[in-house]
């Protein structure tokens, strides 16, 4: 697989070919675009201290800036998947030392949520290592949404890509949030997976739209892409009609057998920078410090938390790769001045 050179954190480098948003097919009007990728490249470029000054006036106007949601994150179908995305040890194309296993039973996924709670998350995700769930699937995944909103936790899956009936299953069975991710820029996308092409991550996200579900969407970036190509992918997600209520931010993990492995690391203050710039463009969004925490200092966490995030995966794991200790992130938050996010009900 051919990976992207990196370019220097601090300069934004020119695509080969202009970045473009990707529209979802469909017969509605099409939005008229509320950012362009030369005005977040933009953004992007603003001295350090003026970037977070700005991200941080429009956080306060929006959300409690000492306010972070605690979600959890639990693999209820792990390895096994028959796409070849390039950061990802669940492949079956790649040797990561990752097994296939059989999905959760509803007791062991109550167990886990009962114990997320415990450790005080509000958000209870769940994710399979499907391309696609078959129906059967779907129902069960429908028990376990059942059981988890039953504890009082708002309940989100990723589960691959759905069809318009299995969209509304979910949402009957009571599931708040769909994560899909378009991970990268259209442009950059076929250099990180061949096996699934950007507008079905598309379809996806208006089938769980239509069915009435809140999108949780977002991406990876220090998979070798441009600041350029950083500016694509966040302009795809804000400019979604409407741009998803929450916004992962991931670091890539680098997994030993995966492609992506060896990559040139991103430079750290890169990744604070796509935070302010996610929540610039996305000033209702809950923006999430997701994959790739526990390879920061917390210096750099906490400079995500002035630069917008409000949200993070919270727990020992998350679906292969390791994660911040709760006991960690608790004293963490603390020495910040930062409190937990309560769901009222």
């Amino acid at each position: 697989m051919a990976i992207v050179t990196s370019s220097s954190a601090g300069t934004a480098a020119a695509s080969a070919q202009p970045i473009q948003i990707v529209r979802p097919k469909a017969a509605k009007p099409v939005p008229v675009q509320r950012w362009s990728v030369a005005e977040i490249e933009a953004l992007f470029a603003l001295p350090f201290p003026e970037l977070l000054h700005r991200a941080q006036l429009v956080h306060r106007e929006h959300f409690d800036p000492t306010e972070v949601e605690l979600a959890t994150l639990l693999s209820i179908k792990t390895g096994g998947c028959p796409e070849d995305c390039g950061y990802c040890p669940q492949s079956v194309h790649y040797d990561t030392g990752v097994d296939a296993t059989k999905m959760m039973e509803v007791d062991a996924v109550r167990e886990a949520a009962i114990a997320a709670k415990g450790a005080g998350a509000t958000r209870f995700c769940m994710g399979a290592a499907w391309r696609a769930p078959k129906d059967r699937d779907v129902e069960k995944v429908a028990d376990l949404i059942r059981e988890v909103k039953s504890l009082g936790l708002e309940a989100c899956c990723t589960l691959g890509m759905l069809n318009e009936d299995q969209a509304v299953t979910l949402k009957e069975a009571g599931l708040d949030y769909y994560n899909h991710n378009l991970d990268t820029a259209p442009e950059t996308y076929g250099k990180i997976i061949s096996t699934r092409d950007y507008q079905d991550r598309l379809d996806t996200l208006e089938h769980v739209r239509n069915a009435g579900m809140s999108v949780c969407c977002g991406g990876i970036v220090g998979m070798g892409e441009s600041r350029t190509e950083r500016a694509g992918l966040v302009a795809q997600i804000a400019n979604l009609e409407p741009y998803p209520e929450s916004v992962p931010i991931n670091e890539l993990v680098q997994v030993e057998g995966t492609p992506l492995h060896g990559t040139d690391k991103l430079d750290p203050f890169e990744f604070v920078r796509t935070i302010a710039v996610a929540r610039i463009t996305m000033p209702k969004a809950r923006v999430r410090l997701s994959a790739g925490r526990q390879q920061m200092g917390e210096g750099i966490q906490a400079l995500c938390f002035l630069a917008g995030a409000n949200s993070i995966f919270y727990g020992d794991k998350l679906l292969t790769t390791g994660n911040p200790e709760v006991d960690r992130d608790r004293e963490l938050l603390e020495r910040l001045g930062l409190h937990s996010r309560h769901v009222m009900g």
